[in-house]
């Protein structure tokens, strides 16, 4: 695709579009083929047997159905590249203000040294640090989190000049300290300066996790004044709101080691009682959202995990572009880089690298400027992801936000914004449902991106040369499952809900848009149609009884045609995202194995909700694993 010489990206279609066509024309003409012989040997001498053949016509139509799903990803992907030498060159006077949300909710699950890891390696993104604000919400209300981020703010002191003074990638110091396949310099290895802040870097891990230990913060380290928030009867359920400032202003506690501004930090805690219902991790970004517009009030969001640390410090000049086009630029609503994991095996024991979906689906609904938001490495225009809907006559005010020089004390701040994050704000407003993060569902994200595009806004697809963002994937089976039950069980709900992009979507985006939404959306279903070819055919096979054409007649060609070429093509795309022959084969392992348990669980509890039989929850994903796990995870077995 041509771009104009003053655009600030450049789009390209995919290669060999005609071949994959080709393909698959002939893989429908196959599939009608065998639809067809369903339809025209239905066996009538015994109802048994007419009841199986049947099961199995529905569940061969429902594979057809979801394949030409599929296709919408795959007919036309489409590849960014941006230019931040252009944008530098045009807007680098001028560049906006950054919010980066980072959540938390359980300091055993994610622990407080790895969260601090991650809000380092946004502290020191390669960007005017003035215009940089990095939230921590601590869903568990912890004083263990609060004491690391205090010490992850003085090693950023020295942290941050030793970034730009090397040039460091990444910019997470665990990830930069401990991971040698990150280096990028082999004479820094050995100097002098690495080995000093490594061993700055590993003691303040060291006091973190003594701390963690014991369970509590020695009376000796309660050094910061925010400690005196923290009673003895709170506990994660049922605290007041804590909000401290912990890096603002122009003054000395502000600076680097050389003297140069510190990215602003701030650590809130909503108010949380068991009596009312916190809305997980959408009703935690709706409190960022609020509070951060009286704070700070950037006009760009980038939210992540707290595992998921930068491992490109240009990312936001690269989002930028896709904001800053002339062309574009105006109806882009958010820019999504991919979710990777810095712990996936070469053999990808358990499918968990999301690999495919990276290089071939999201790059697919990009083409119908549907990018679905994953709630992680995604970087928003503020009023868009706060429910504004687009118009072509809206003109962002990039210059806005709140100048430091000018904000009241910390102290009197805290004060003055504690009431956005109260337990009862959001009630009789339009928070959950207009505004913000959409709330009553499993993918929050997915809904919430869904809205927006709902709202007129496009969005972007982002997949750099060097990874924007790692974290820390499943380790164990179970990990996966659950994981992959929330995931299917929330996008069910947004198919069966007013927000269906298959039944109301098209009149909103485009229908390929709908189309590629669906495919997530009907994951679920897919577990009925699985468990009949998987039962069915076999079982009748120990009685002698095939369901299948036998081999000398004609009608056998389609399905084995059908059967190589879609396991063929299957190869073809996983070897091309970057997965071995035996990462392959364990993602068809684990098809199988998530259709007929997480999908199929996944179902039934949308079913029992209809029926007010089960209720919402959310379960946080351990980012620590045991020995065990480990070792099955580096040697690839199970």
């Amino acid at each position: 695709m041509s771009t104009s010489s003053s655009s600030l990206f450049k789009t390209n279609g995919a290669k060999g579009r005609s071949l994959y066509k080709l393909y698959a024309s002939f893989i429908l003409v196959c599939i009608l083929s065998i639809l067809f012989y369903r339809l025209t040997h239905i066996p009538l001498e015994h109802y048994s047997l007419t009841f199986a053949w049947i099961s199995l016509f529905a569940s061969e139509l429902w594979f057809s159905f979801y394949w030409i799903l599929t296709q919408s990803v795959r007919w036309n992907p489409i590849y960014h590249q941006t230019f931040k030498e252009r944008l530098l060159q045009r807007h680098g006077n001028e560049l906006p203000m950054v919010d980066v949300f980072i959540c938390t909710a359980d300091p055993v699950a994610e622990p407080p040294s790895l969260v601090m890891s991650t809000v380092l390696s946004m502290m020191a993104y390669d960007y005017p640090k003035e215009k940089l604000s990095v939230y921590l919400s601590d869903d568990a209300g912890s004083e263990l989190t609060f004491y690391a981020l205090c010490e992850a703010c003085k090693f950023a002191k020295h942290w941050i000049p030793f970034c730009n003074k090397f040039d460091v990638e990444p910019r997470s110091p665990n990830a930069f300290f401990f991971k040698a396949y990150h280096f990028s310099s082999s004479n820094l290895s050995i100097s002098k300066e690495w080995s000093q802040m490594k061993d700055m870097y590993e003691a303040m891990i060291n006091r973190i996790d003594f701390v963690v230990t014991q369970g509590k913060v020695p009376q000796e380290l309660k050094q910061h004044q925010g400690f005196s928030k923290w009673t003895s009867n709170m506990t994660s359920r049922n605290h007041d709101t804590i909000i401290q400032i912990l890096i603002d202003g122009n003054d000395e506690k502000s600076m680097d080691v050389e003297g140069n501004l510190l990215p602003r930090v701030i650590y809130i805690a909503r108010e949380k009682r068991p009596q009312h219902h916190h809305n997980f991790k959408a009703g935690s970004m709706n409190v960022l959202l609020r509070v951060s517009s009286q704070i700070s009030n950037g006009p760009i969001i980038l939210n992540v995990d707290c595992d998921m640390y930068s491992n490109n410090s240009q990312s936001i000049k690269d989002a930028l572009c896709f904001f800053f086009d002339e062309e574009k630029g105006h109806e882009t609503g958010f820019v999504q880089y991919p979710q990777n994991y810095d712990n996936i095996t070469k053999n990808d024991l358990y499918d968990n690298s999301l690999k495919v979906i990276n290089k071939a689906e999201h790059p697919g609904l990009d083409s119908w400027e549907g990018t679905l938001y994953i709630g992680t490495g995604c970087f928003h225009r503020r009023e868009a992801l706060q429910g504004r809907k687009y118009s072509k006559g809206y003109i962002e005010d990039w210059k806005r936000g709140v100048d430091r020089k000018s904000v009241d004390s910390a102290s009197v701040l805290e004060e003055k914004v504690k009431h956005l994050a109260s337990c009862t704000y959001e009630f009789n407003t339009l928070w959950g449902k207009e505004i913000g993060l959409r709330y009553g569902c499993a993918v929050e994200d997915i809904l919430t991106g869904l809205a927006m595009h709902y709202n007129g806004w496009k969005s972007k697809f982002l997949d750099p040369e060097r990874k924007a963002f790692l974290g820390v994937g499943p380790t164990t089976l179970e990990q996966t499952l659950i994981q992959f039950k929330r995931w299917s069980e929330g996008n069910f709900q947004i198919l069966l809900s007013k927000n269906s992009p298959l039944l109301f979507g098209y009149q909103k985006i485009k229908f390929g848009a709908c189309m590629g939404y669906s495919i997530y959306g009907l994951w679920a279903v897919n577990s009925f149609p699985t468990l009949t070819y998987l039962l069915i055919p076999p079982l009748l096979l120990l009685n002698g009884i095939s369901l299948f054409p036998k081999v000398s007649s004609p009608w056998f060609i389609p399905f084995v045609l059908v059967f190589i070429a879609k396991h063929a093509y299957s190869l073809i795309e996983s070897l091309y995202s970057g997965n071995s022959f035996k990462g392959w084969w364990n993602a068809q392992r684990m098809w199988v194995m998530r259709r007929i348990t997480s999908f199929l669980y996944a179902l039934i509890d949308n079913i029992l909700k209809l029926f007010g039989a089960s209720k919402l929850a959310f379960t946080i994903t351990a980012k620590v694993s045991d020995e065990d796990s480990s070792k099955r995870l580096e040697n690839d077995t199970d």
